[in-house]
């Protein structure tokens, strides 16, 4: 039986879930248009452990969401699951909140076929977007990358086959989509606690692990870091 922590603070959605085999015993979520995810990751990781009566010392892992995302939020998330992991010796799960936000799409029970193509989507502001390509089974083409959501990027798709389109990067286009009918989108998919579980605990039972001197977050694209100008 594998006790995991949770958590995700790629986007301004903060989850904790502390979880057995991939059930949820407790979890706190807040949403804040102010990312302050520093002010409450802690706080909400000691209530969960408070609430169950468990103690980090039961821990067998500890899962986290490695974007793409916040740069901030990002970096409070990863630096809090390596710190614990260090500090417990247990070993740490990196979740993509693509691959999360695909598990969530499943679970709705969504008509989805073999030849199918997954487009999940996290806002990054005005019609821009960090997304991926995921097949049906699983599997995909690589890293969270952004793109812009226009007339462009759908024509560029290809044509035999359909598209799904999803995350709350996908429900700020709804006039795009109807405007291409190769193109279905499936409104107000997020990430979940319970999805959060779920995937920590498939990826416990492959032992597929992060390196915890090697992991990095995906953060989709590169900061824009400007020098301040000279007086």
């Amino acid at each position: 039986m594998a006790l995991i922590l949770a958590f995700d603070t790629a986007t301004k959605h903060c989850a904790v879930a502390l979880a057995r085999d991939g059930a949820v015993l407790a979890h706190r979520t807040a949403e804040d248009e102010r990312f302050s995810h520093a002010e409450k990751l802690n706080v909400f990781m000691d209530e969960v452990l408070r609430e169950t009566g468990l103690a980090l010392k039961d821990l067998d892992a500890v899962a986290v969401g490695t974007g793409p995302g916040s740069y901030t939020g990002l970096r409070i998330g990863l630096s809090a699951a390596k710190g614990l992991c260090f500090a417990l010796d247990v070993p740490l799960i990196a979740l993509s909140t693509l691959e999360v936000l695909a598990a969530e799409l499943r679970a709705t029970g969504t008509a989805l076929n073999d030849t199918d193509t997954l487009h999940p989507m996290i806002d990054a502001r005005r019609m821009e977007v960090f997304t991926g390509t995921l097949e049906v089974r699983g599997g995909g083409d690589g890293p969270a990358r952004p793109a812009i959501l226009d007339d462009a990027w759908c024509l560029a798709l290809t044509t035999h086959r359909r598209h799904i389109v999803f995350g709350d990067g996908a429900d700020k286009a709804t006039a795009l989509w109807a405007a291409h009918p190769r193109i279905m989108h499936v409104a107000g998919i997020r990430p979940s606690v319970e999805g959060l579980a779920a995937r920590a605990h498939a990826t416990f039972l492959r032992k597929d692990f992060a390196d915890l001197t090697r992991l990095v977050p995906d953060y989709g694209k590169e900061a824009n870091v400007t020098r301040p100008g000279t007086k």
